[in-house]
């Protein structure tokens, strides 16, 4: 949204501000000086507003105007002001007079172009401001998504709500007819919520055979206030495994006898992919769990039902029971209904989705190893019937309802399908259920699930799917105006007019990030049977009824196995030339477009850039928007970016719309002005809180204007300079300017490149504090056999990234070994605790071990004593001693760290006072720069601060 308005709406500070806008903008912000209306504004906000009251004459400044419209884009970018309607009129006012200002026919809007439109939040925002909106992607899924937000909504408006409401009901009424018996009450009247399963496998031990259910954990309740947890209980005789539930209140107890029991234990019976057999201690490794499962098509038709979540109506708490033998016959009548339904069902379409999973190797993807076929198999015999039947009545009411309620109670489904699948997982630390589609996007393999109780009362419920769905309608209807369309078309083929749209906002594929069709087709599959036969009829699938993959952009290896063609960088950068290419002609040459970016790794960036560039477009600017979950687990302690970049560009275009070819850059030119452009930026972005990996990728729009207003640029020989090749000299730019406001006034010369080196990686990183430990049985995948990649701590960069941090201060990765370690395309900055054989020697290279000392809630400590004292799970070192002083400062500080983290204050006295090192002002001036670039929480802070 604050995008979007600051794209369409000029500058009034800017000298080429049509004067008609200006005027519509001083008029809009005035009419926000009023009580009722400043009262909607923001802390930061309102004294501007406040100060213009009384002084009217306070928006005759242009500056002052500016910072109004910023203030008010700033506001309105607040998710509760989305429907508030003096936002939303002003916001529109201000659309329509920037169109007619710049040119555009009174009583038309400008065109906000999207051609990977995905779930629709850029057209639905440009819808909201005041602008019309083109939507587009070749997916099927976001069609339909799109088609719903964008042009059903806001034709039936709150009646489609009420709708949806009605048939939700009516479904659910008539399900629970048809499935009531397949989700019984318990004796005591308590409704179970939620059913927790187990694959499983025999047991390959000498002589054992015995059912080993996969368990990655036992908790089921892990909360401050709440411990539950399963205990196993062998059962020799049956050669299987039963449960019992124990909950924590003073002490553990067993919750049938209440009888108190020791400390259980929380492990599962599996780790890292190898299960542990609780009868006889017999290992039975990934290999063979894969191929066990495998033979049985995933394993989730015959998974072992472990517990059960319900609760009751008198608003106790939810509670756990374990599953008996009648719970287990209900599942199991439940498996033959639904064979016996296949058997009877008569249409062009199966009953259950047949269609294959993607070929072993799709990104994303890491069920086909253990024998998923295709997308059926991923449910268990109880979710088939479940979501077949829902999915049955869903098209019952499309015979009597229009196209709009069958589709948005499709998406009911879809988002009752996505919690009850043999992927979804029980959540212990929330109590709730992840869906399938979880954890970044990704369809990964799962020991134990969690099957929802769709016709109960708990989140996962049908109806709690159903009121989701009204919601967003509510809140859409209100919020939109303009028009808009939506077409199922290859990005590369934008079926628009030339000069047609005033700009292109729009967030393409992440290269390799995420399979997105292939994802999607977990929907599709079922979607395609519950649809509206008009949908259907309007949409391209592919020759398996799937999405539709040859024309998709994206890095994908294990394309080539299916056809789809070679999806390689060429690929991507090529496709995105051609998609980038058309969106130019598209739009008018004084557009404007907005292209949308997080992904990390260079590789995909430079192929985004060199596309935008090959493809004629100008980039004019790059912001960092905060758009990113900084908790999530991709961005700890590594250089994912905190934020989305958001590239700026203009047609490098004449006014006929032609492409400028006639601008040849020379090569000097270019490097000439390229450090003093980094220098003026990058203190901007220090103001603004922008540091680290997002600094770096700011730096790329004003590096790249330069770049891109030539059609191209030459070396004195007349040979092409490359795109790749330039920004490796605006990494080495963004480098030396970072250091020098690292390392404050002091000579970089005189730092060695391994302080250089450091101080700038920890930079890139910066902004993050030190990662959280996380519950292994919670976050891994079930066949991550290997063990994790940063076992030694340290600070992980891409290793392009690095090579071209060093390589801009002068400095080699391979020349520092005992600072970085490369494995593959990732690259380590060595902890300090790592280093100790080159600080001390190798007989002075042990490791420290782990205290596991809890500190007393009574222990007062002076400052210098919480330094030195080691904390909870802190390390014991062995004592050191240093036998030569460190070659470089960055050495020599590493050294005195350790002194400190071993508790030698004599020998770190000596070391600094004595011999001399602490005389050396570089070596405090490098210290004071580490204190602030190390995490907070690291031990590296802690020792450096003690030093």
């Amino acid at each position: 949204r604050a995008v979007i308005c600051a794209a369409l709406w000029p500058d009034p500070a800017d000298e080429h501000c049509p004067p008609a806008f200006e005027e519509a903008a001083l008029k809009e912000m005035l009419a926000w000086t009023t009580f009722e209306r400043m009262s909607l504004l923001g802390e930061e906000s309102r004294p501007r507003f406040e100060l213009a009251r009384r002084n009217p004459a306070l928006f005759d400044n242009p500056i002052e105007l500016r910072k109004a419209l910023l203030d008010f884009i700033a506001d309105f970018a607040n998710w509760d002001n989305s429907t508030q309607p003096d936002f939303l009129a002003t916001s529109r006012a201000l659309t329509q007079a920037a169109h007619e200002a710049l040119g555009g026919a009174p009583g038309t809007r400008p065109l906000v172009v999207d051609p990977f439109a995905g779930g629709g939040s850029i057209p639905l925002e440009a819808l909201r401001v005041g602008a019309d909106a083109f939507a587009s992607d070749l997916n099927p899924i976001p069609v339909l998504l799109n088609k719903v937000v964008l042009e059903y909504i806001p034709k039936y408006g709150q009646s489609l709500a009420d709708e949806v409401r009605k048939w939700g009901a009516w479904i659910k009424a008539e399900a629970e007819k048809e499935l009531a018996e397949f989700y019984p009450k318990d004796p005591d009247g308590a409704t179970p919520i939620a059913y927790l399963w187990a694959r499983t496998i025999k047991c390959e031990g000498p002589g054992c055979g015995a059912e080993v259910p996969l368990i990655r954990s036992l908790w089921l309740a892990k909360k401050s206030n709440r411990s539950v947890a399963l205990q196993l209980i062998p059962n020799p005789e049956a050669k299987r495994v039963d449960f019992q539930i124990l909950v924590k209140r003073d002490s553990w107890v067993n919750q049938t006898t209440k009888e108190k029991v020791a400390e259980p234990k929380f492990d599962g019976t599996v780790k890292r992919g190898s299960a542990t057999c609780p009868f006889c201690g017999y290992t039975t490794p990934v290999t063979r769990i894969r191929q066990q499962i495998k033979s049985r098509r995933g394993g989730s038709r015959d998974a072992q039902l472990l517990a059960i979540v319900a609760s009751r109506d008198d608003g106790e708490a939810r509670f756990y029971r374990a599953a008996s033998e009648a719970d287990s016959k209900i599942a199991d009548k439940a498996a033959r209904t639904i064979e016996a339904l296949k058997q009877n069902h008569k249409s062009i379409l199966s009953l259950l989705p047949d269609e294959p999973l993607p070929p072993q190797g799709t990104l994303g993807f890491r069920l086909q190893p253990y024998g998923f076929e295709c997308w059926a198999d991923i449910f268990t015999p109880r979710q088939q019937l479940l979501i077949s039947t829902l999915g049955r009545l869903v098209k019952i009411v499309g015979a009597k309802e229009n196209d709009a309620v069958q589709l948005l109670l499709c998406f009911a489904l879809g988002r009752t399908q996505d919690l009850n699948a043999s992927t979804s997982t029980w959540a212990n630390t929330i109590e709730a259920i992840c869906g399938a589609n979880r954890a970044q996007n990704r369809m990964p393999m799962v020991w134990d699930f969690v099957e929802a109780n769709a016709l109960g009362k708990a989140g996962g419920n049908w109806l709690a799917q159903v009121e989701w769905v009204a919601k967003v309608v509510e809140h859409v209807a209100v919020s939109t105006s303009g028009k808009a369309s939506v077409e199922q078309s290859a990005s590369q083929e934008i079926p628009l007019p030339a000069d047609s749209a005033e700009a292109l906002v729009t967030d393409p594929p992440y290269y390799d990030a995420f399979g997105y069709s292939d994802l999607s087709d977990f929907f599709l599959s079922w979607h395609r049977r519950h649809m509206p036969e008009s949908s259907l009829s309007r949409l391209t699938f592919s020759e398996e009824g799937t999405a539709p993959k040859r024309m998709e952009i994206v890095v994908n290896p294990s394309a080539v196995k299916d056809g789809r063609g070679p999806k390689d960088s060429n690929w991507f950068e090529s496709q995105m030339s051609v998609t980038f290419a058309k969106a130019r002609e598209v739009v008018k040459p004084e557009g404007i477009a907005v292209i949308v970016f997080a992904h990390k790794q260079t590789s995909g960036w430079e192929a985004l850039l060199s596309s935008v560039i090959s493809s004629g477009w100008i980039v004019s600017g790059s912001w960092p928007i905060d758009t990113e979950r900084p908790a999530r687990q991709r961005a700890q302690d590594s250089a994912a970016l905190a934020s989305s970049i958001h590239l700026v560009c203009r047609p490098r275009e004449n006014p006929d719309g032609t492409v400028r070819n006639e601008k040849i850059g020379d090569w000097r030119d270019v490097l000439q002005e390229l450090p003093c452009r980094i220098h003026d930026w990058m203190p901007r972005l220090a103001e603004e809180g922008v540091v680290g990996a997002d600094a770096i990728f700011a730096c790329l729009g004003p590096a790249l204007e330069i770049f891109s207003r030539y059609s191209r640029v030459e070396k004195a020989s007349g040979e092409v300079v490359t795109l790749k090749e330039y920004l490796e000299h605006v990494w080495a730019a963004v480098s030396k300017e970072a250091l020098s406001s690292i390392i404050a006034n002091a000579d970089l010369s005189a730092f060695e490149p391994d302080a250089r080196l450091t101080a700038m990686w920890l930079w890139t990183l910066s902004g993050k504090s030190a990662p959280e430990e996380s519950d292994d049985a919670e976050e891994d995948d079930a066949d991550d056999e290997s063990p994790k990649a940063k076992t030694g701590g340290g600070f992980s960069l891409e290793y392009d990234a690095a090579r071209k941090i060093a390589q801009g201060l002068g400095a080699h990765l391979e020349d520092l070994r005992a600072l970085v370690e490369i494995k593959g395309d990732q690259a380590r900055l060595l902890p300090v605790s790592e280093r100790t054989a080159h600080l001390f020697g190798k007989e002075q290279a042990s490791a420290p071990e782990s205290t596991g000392r809890k500190k007393k809630k009574s222990e007062q400590l002076d400052l210098f004593a919480e330094l030195t004292q080691p904390g909870v799970g802190e390390e014991v070192w062995e004592e050191k001693t240093v036998t030569k002083p460190g070659s470089t400062v960055l050495d020599r500080i590493h050294q005195s760290m350790i002194l400190f983290a071993t508790g030698r204050s004599g020998a770190l006295k000596r070391f600094l006072v004595e011999d001399g090192i602490g005389q050396d002002a570089g070596f405090w001036k490098l210290a004071q720069a580490l204190s602030a670039l190390y995490p907070t929480g690291t031990q590296e802070k802690r020792w450096v601060d003690g030093v």
